[in-house]
């Protein structure tokens, strides 16, 4: 099990639905894009913890705002995001998290998830908001249940990048938003991101269970 597949596993076919209604896309265009999202979101943080000041304002990040709780209602919580409630709550405000994690690079990494699953760039611009607190509220159940230093969890985004980059065939998309993180990387590189990526499916596979 690797972060893809959990992250992949928050979603449940009727909330596939949900979104695919919210931004008028057929279900199977949505979880496609979804799983895109994902992917560019781990290699944004990826990106960012590779200096030490953006590995400590994620590690904080999760320490103040992303517990994992909202993961304990998440079908509940997402229906509230898409009538437009609770963007004040840290936790679920997907524009503040979207905007640490990729800056100026939204709308890029959204023309070409688009590409990607046929869907329009503004179509998944409304998609990123509304998966980014999933993605972290899994990172900081990690971090918080599985007792991850900043060293493993900056070790562990590295390799659940390159694990989305080979599971999901995105590495030109990952290229351009991780840059020299994740590109042109050594053999030496390559292997400890797999042993991260294990580390993590270790964690996240004792806290959410094979599902």
């Amino acid at each position: 099990m690797n972060v893809m597949d959990i992250l992949q596993s928050q979603l449940s076919d009727d909330m596939v639905g949900q979104l695919s209604e919210y931004i008028g896309a057929e279900p199977q265009q949505t979880a496609q894009a979804a799983n895109g999202v994902f992917a560019t979101l781990l290699g944004g943080l990826a990106n960012n913890a590779s200096s030490e000041n953006g590995l400590s304002a994620l590690g904080a990040a999760l320490d103040r705002d992303h517990d994992g709780s909202i993961l304990d209602d998440l079908g509940g919580i997402l229906g509230g995001m898409l009538s437009g409630g609770a963007t004040d709550n840290r936790a679920t405000n997907g524009m503040g998290i979207i905007g640490h994690i990729l800056g100026d690079r939204q709308e890029v990494a959204a023309e070409q998830i688009g590409q990607s699953s046929g869907l329009s760039a503004s179509q998944v611009m409304k998609l990123l908001p509304v998966l980014a607190p999933i993605v972290m509220s899994v990172l900081g159940k990690a971090r918080n249940s599985g007792g991850l230093d900043l060293g493993s969890l900056a070790n562990i985004l590295l390799g659940g990048a390159q694990q989305a980059q080979q599971q999901q065939g995105m590495g030109d998309l990952l290229g351009n938003v991780l840059g020299s993180v994740l590109g042109g990387g050594g053999q030496q590189q390559q292997q400890q991101s797999s042993q991260a990526g294990d580390l993590l499916g270790s964690v996240l596979g004792g806290l959410f269970g094979k599902r």
